[in-house]
């Protein structure tokens, strides 16, 4: 007699009994009007799999709604999907590129149209054939077949992107998906049908178009898109350089990669960064030479480079003859039994309250003023403020540059004058994409910075990094990202080959994760995300690099 298999459900607390074969939609059937919600994927052994998943032995199964974060990632996904069969059928033979994420949503461009035509003209069409297609409940189809057979596929349909990059990862077979016959991969699980992605919105934007999908804080409605035209700009620079070096997708970095020109990518990319730093050098040194910017405030969110731009900025300035000052916002900290609550009834140190803006506004416009100030010390370990008789006075050719997570915030700096401050944006704007259809998110390139840097540094295994991210992400969302542009200048700290660079190190952190924990989830997804890279050496890497400050051996010290 063979063994009866079951799963056990967490979402019931339940073993429940299957057939071999049975897939996870099979399941979800059978204990529907318990679950209470229809799910749109499901972790397995905490491992985010599709609901065409096949079950062969015992499995723990927690099945995933739209609003979690793995399951707003499929949605988002399968979103894509169909708006790429729609443009399909609307535009034949345009290429639709969804380049990064902004405003809200997806940026998208479309390619190879009709002469004389862009892509507002079609936007209309290609929404409501995307709405045709929810109303059709068509099934997103999983296929895996060999990959050179993939790769002809691929390229019949004109995915020269898709097929390019499964030539460089040699693997014997790829997983792909059909809807309506049409086929694309996105490298993880879709929904089960167009059915599930009823909200959503198309609009026209800049030279393309933004996808939007569920609104975070009531998925019931799509997103609404917000201004960000300077964080657009900052992408589309970098996706004109990107071009020009020939260096646009996963594929033409690994084919970079293979035909050794590692050493030129990384040459290039450290050039460009030196280049922007020195323009915004520049012009904070024109302005500060016509009696402004005597303070310059340098904002963004973890992991994004901060501290290095900050150094490397300091140099520049120094070529235009002006002395830089520095001070750490963190040492204008309230003392600790006055640090703001958050909604979980943990201490924020994230917030704008955990400053204490009184005496900080009053220090700054005392330097401005060429007054001696006496500088405070916070005390970590015992969470007080101290004054240690270190002191401060600017001189003429003094500047004073301030790095913290708060500093495009007016409320901040309420006293100074507009004109005395300048504002720096830098955030890593990751503007390569994997294909034409899956883009790489900046929260990705900078979890994984902050995962060997947290390891190497600070001793923090990965599980606590990845579990401390949802909160810190929310931090960014509330203090950070509603004020990016106020920005000056924005600093896109990502680099061309970063994520070749962090390929072996990051799996080799990441696969400490026990298989057991729920953050195994995400370290599997990015295991995952990073095999799709050519390992890159550091050899190359200069020590004034930015990613030095996550990777180690820079000339700098922090």
């Amino acid at each position: 007699m063979s063994e009866k298999l079951a799963l056990y459900c967490t979402n019931i607390n339940e073993y429940i009994p299957f057939a071999g074969g049975d897939t996870l939609v099979d399941i979800y059937l059978r204990i529907a009007d318990r679950l209470g919600f229809e799910p749109i994927c499901a972790r397995v052994n905490n491992k985010t799999e599709g609901l065409d998943f096949r079950l062969f032995m015992p499995k723990v199964v927690e099945f995933r709604q739209q609003n979690t974060p793995d399951g707003n990632r499929v949605y988002i996904r399968s979103l894509c999907m169909m708006l790429y069969k729609a443009v399909s059928d609307v535009v034949p033979g345009a290429t639709l590129k969804i380049d990064h994420s902004l405003s809200h949503g997806y940026f998208c461009r479309l390619t190879n149209l009709p002469e004389g035509t862009s892509a507002a003209d079609y936007v209309d069409r290609i929404r409501q054939t995307m709405r045709e297609l929810v109303v059709r409940d068509i099934p997103f189809v999983r296929h895996e077949s060999l990959t050179p057979h993939v790769i002809n596929r691929f390229q019949d349909q004109g995915l020269a992107d898709k097929a390019l990059l499964l030539s460089t990862l040699h693997d014997l077979y790829t997983t792909y998906y059909t809807l309506d016959g049409l086929a694309d991969n996105y490298y993880a699980a879709l929904a089960p049908r167009t059915g599930m992605l009823r909200v959503f919105d198309l609009i026209p934007y800049e030279d393309g178009m933004l996808l939007l999908g569920p609104d975070k804080a009531d998925p019931s409605v799509a997103s609404r898109p917000v201004a960000q035209h300077k964080m657009f700009n900052a992408f589309t620079d970098h996706l004109r350089f990107n071009k020009i070096v020939g260096v646009t997708n996963v594929g033409e970095l690994n084919r970079a990669v293979e035909n050794k020109e590692s050493a030129m990518l990384i040459n290039v990319s450290e050039s460009l960064h030196a280049k922007r730093i020195a323009n915004i050098a520049d012009d904070i040194a024109a302005r500060f030479n016509q009696g402004g910017a005597k303070i310059v405030l340098v904002a963004g969110p973890s992991s994004s480079g901060k501290t290095t731009f900050t150094k490397r900025l300091a140099i520049e300035l120094l070529t235009n003859l002006i002395k830089p000052k520095m001070i750490s916002l963190d040492n204008y900290f309230v003392d600790r039994h006055h640090t703001p609550i958050d909604e979980n009834g943990e201490m924020d140190y994230e917030s704008l309250y955990a400053l204490d803006l009184e005496l900080f506004n009053r220090h700054m416009a005392a330097l401005i003023a060429g007054e001696e100030v006496e500088m405070p010390y916070y005390n970590f370990a015992s969470g007080m403020r101290e004054y240690r008789g270190e002191r401060l006075r600017l001189e003429p050719d003094n500047i004073l540059l301030i790095e913290g997570i708060h500093g495009l915030n007016p409320e901040l700096t309420s006293s100074i004058a507009a004109d005395l401050k300048y504002k720096v944006y830098v955030s890593a704007l990751t503007t390569i994409n994997i294909d034409d259809h899956n883009w790489i998110p900046t929260t990705d390139n900078r979890l994984l910075r902050r995962i060997i840097r947290d390891h190497k540094y600070r001793g923090t295994s990965a599980v606590d990094t990845i579990k401390r991210w949802p909160s810190v992400r929310r931090g960014e969302e509330k203090w950070i990202f509603p004020y990016q542009e106020n920005a000056d200048a924005t600093f896109n700290s990502s680099l061309l080959f970063e994520l070749g660079v962090m390929r072996l190190r990051g799996e080799e952190i990441l696969r400490g994760v026990p298989r057991d924990v729920p953050e195994y989830a995400e370290a599997y997804r990015l295991k995952r995300f990073l095999s799709y890279f050519l390992p890159i050496s550091e050899e190359y890497i200069p020590s004034t690099s930015l990613l030095r400050e996550f990777l180690g051996g820079s000339s700098f010290h922090y």
